[in-house]
């Protein structure tokens, strides 16, 4: 019952709002059209460093450890889900066991060992993440890892392993990762990523050299959305406010119209609330937390159901009255 009455105050904290986010949305809209027409040419382009929009400082500070060989045995990378935390942990491996890497520090991504990194199908790369997003990454995936790492690579120069989204581990997995941490092998680079290191053990941190990635200017991202095929102007700029500077998952909302239809049908939803009776709204609260998929989902970004920009937000939820 408690859960039920701290979601619906924060449905209540939330409603007020809605109106004046639509409207500010559409204003943003119109302030970024007149904005870019004025700075920068329709064909403009961000250029991107490791073909990466946004992270130039990480993308520079990751590309002097490889050319001077002073990689970390440990990463980790945080920052918001959708902010491209998977793709530079991608790019690092691919940069560190790139046969022929056009430039130092450079992968040229097109031999076998680059393209094989990037499908995350190479022998000497471990993804190791929970088995649904906001689910557990258990003691038994670290074990299985660090028995993988404690042989010598296959046919690359270093055995990388990439844990995703870290703060969904167990305490036994965490405590597990430790040893590995604390008894790096030579040739192994790990690479954690999570919303916040706070997340984190303080004994896993402070092992890792941490990177806090934040999210690219909306202009950046509006502009690299718009050389995509079919994405007008007016929907790319929308996209990129949606996503909050947040490359990633303003792609995704490009690749996945339904994402978009959910946050519609959620706003309908809350709207429709402002005029319903106090019953009412702890019904629809009390819909959604019988819905333990939903909520796990929900949840697996700061535990807040009211993230409707987020990636897993619910699916919509019908009043039940």
């Amino acid at each position: 019952m408690t859960f039920v009455v701290n979601l619906f105050s924060s449905i209540l904290n939330l409603q007020s709002s809605i109106t004046n986010q639509q409207s500010s949305i559409l204003n943003h809209q119109s302030f970024h059209e007149h904005r870019l027409s004025e700075t920068l040419p329709s064909a403009t382009i961000y250029l991107m460093n490791w073909d990466l929009l946004g992270h130039d400082w990480a993308v520079d500070l990751l590309r002097e450890h490889v050319v001077k060989g002073r990689l970390r045995h440990a990463y980790l990378f945080t920052g918001p889900q959708g902010v491209g935390r998977r793709t530079l942990a991608l790019r690092l491996a691919q940069a560190i066991n790139c046969p022929q890497p056009p430039s130092p520090g450079e992968p040229c991504r097109t031999c076998r060992t680059c393209k094989q990194i990037e499908q995350m199908q190479h022998p000497d790369l471990s993804i190791v993440q929970a088995e649904v997003e906001g689910g557990t990454l258990k003691v038994e995936q670290v074990r299985e890892l660090q028995r993988s790492l404690s042989l010598t690579p296959y046919e690359a120069r270093y055995r990388v392993a990439i844990l995703l989204r870290f703060e969904e581990a167990n305490p036994s997995a965490s405590n597990a990762l430790l040893k590995t941490l604390e008894e790096p092998a030579p040739q192994v680079v790990l690479i954690l990523t999570a919303e916040s290191a706070e997340a984190l053990l303080p004994t896993i941190v402070s092992r890792c050299e941490v990177l806090r990635l934040r999210p690219s200017p909306v202009e950046q991202v509006s502009q690299a959305l718009q050389a995509r095929p079919g994405m007008t102007a007016e929907q790319a700029d929308l996209l990129a406010h949606i996503a909050a500077g947040r490359v990633g998952y303003a792609l995704r909302l490009s690749e996945t119209p339904e994402l978009l239809e959910q946050r519609r049908a959620w706003l309908d939803d809350h709207q429709r609330l402002l005029a319903a009776s106090r019953v009412e709204r702890f019904a629809y609260a009390e819909a959604i937390a019988k819905d333990k998929d939903a909520l796990r989902r929900a949840h697996a970004r700061r535990g807040c159901v009211c993230c409707a920009d987020q990636p897993g937000s619910p699916t919509r939820y019908r009043r039940p009255f």
